[in-house]
């Protein structure tokens, strides 16, 4: 007998997301590695990589999920981007904790990215190796918050959405 599990619950939460994000658009679904997902929408066209963060929906207004997107028409491969699970203060320090380096993301609202490309490049490397990741940041209402992920086939399903656009120009 199988038991519910959280990483089945994430798993649920990464699809349920992908539902509501986007209904009208179709999307392609590339694989599901462990706690992670890939997908193209040839609409746009655009690839990614995602998950659902593994921090409780208990009082949260958003689900957290993390995304690595590619745009082959407009030029971007690799694009990290969070949403997170509470609206940011303004000008809250955002602080991604990743293999045992600590990155600063900029953004605003309940969105963040890496503040440069070469922020950005080293991210991507690191989700590459870690284990986990962390993305912390103060709410509107002055309370730091930490929204945490798994890392467990994020690189294949980077690699899968980086092949799924690969052939798009």
């Amino acid at each position: 007998m199988s038991r519910y599990s959280p990483r089945m619950h994430r798993t649920l939460v990464v699809v349920a997301l992908l539902t509501v994000a986007a209904p009208l658009a179709a999307k392609d679904s590339l694989g599901v590695f462990d706690d992670w997902a890939a997908f193209r929408d040839p609409a746009v066209p655009r690839c990614y990589a995602i998950t659902a963060s593994e921090t409780e929906k208990t009082s949260s207004p958003h689900q957290a999920y993390a995304d690595v997107g590619t745009w082959p028409r407009q030029g971007v491969r690799g694009q990290i981007h969070f949403r997170t699970s509470r609206e940011m203060a303004r000008n809250s320090h955002i602080s991604l904790f990743l293999g045992g380096k600590r990155y600063e993301l900029a953004g605003g609202g309940a969105d963040a990215w890496a503040k440069d490309k070469s922020t950005e490049a080293a991210i991507l490397a690191a989700l590459r190796s870690a284990n986990e990741m962390r993305v912390s940041a103060i709410d509107d209402g002055g309370h730091r918050f930490t929204d945490r992920y798994s890392l467990r086939g994020a690189p294949t399903a980077m690699d899968a959405a980086t092949v799924g656009c690969a052939r798009v120009r």
